[in-house]
């Protein structure tokens, strides 16, 4: 495989799990917001479903970061410092994911106690991530 395909897979990839990871706190502020049990109920599906449909996504686009990487070599990679970077923050964003996880647990056995606030502030999270992650890529500034 090119290089080539492999960067078009990984950004296509990335672009849908961020999608999800951009959704999932919505939900949990129109959740930890609502008093009705029907919409509480389908909420608690939405949640779980998203979450775990766009795993499989964030697995992708690991797989072709590293594949890619692979393909540049270890001297590539050990000079690039603004690599370094991108990579501490995806770590940071699959912490995030993971953490999710997390929260759609505690939503689906009714013990959030945040407030829609709270979601609100956390959903910035990946977009400031994203936003980096784009800069370091596509600039390479270090």
């Amino acid at each position: 495989m090119t290089i080539l395909w492999l960067k078009a897979l990984h950004v296509s990839f990335m672009v849908a799990w961020f999608a999800g990871i951009f959704y999932l706190p919505r939900l949990f502020v129109n959740h930890a917001e609502s008093d009705e049990p029907k919409v509480i109920d389908q909420l608690k599906g939405m949640e779980k479903r998203l979450l775990y449909f766009v795993t499989p996504f964030a697995f992708l686009t690991v797989g072709f970061g590293i594949a890619i990487i692979y393909q540049y070599g270890y001297q590539w990679f050990a000079n690039a410092v603004w690599l370094h970077i991108k990579v501490t923050l995806v770590l940071i964003l699959i912490i995030y994911h993971g953490y999710c996880f997390k929260l759609v647990k505690m939503f689906q056995q009714d013990k959030n106690q945040r407030s829609g606030k709270f979601y609100r502030i956390f959903n910035e999270v990946p977009v400031l991530i994203l936003f980096a992650v784009i800069i370091l890529a596509y600039l390479k500034p270090f």
